[in-house]
């Protein structure tokens, strides 16, 4: 099988795009779980505390 630069190209392009939606929906689903919002709460005021 001989494959072209553009098929290779083509294909190399539709697999990273794959790539990257499914680590940013995994992550959005890791920010967005309801078992995370205490960790995300209690990060969001350590800014806030005094020392």
């Amino acid at each position: 099988m001989d494959f072209s630069y553009e098929q290779v190209a083509i294909f190399a392009q539709q697999s990273g795009l794959l790539y990257f939606f499914l680590i940013f929906a995994a992550i959005c689903v890791y920010a967005l779980w309801p078992k995370n919002k205490s960790k995300f709460d209690h990060a969001a005021q350590i800014p806030l505390e005094e020392d």
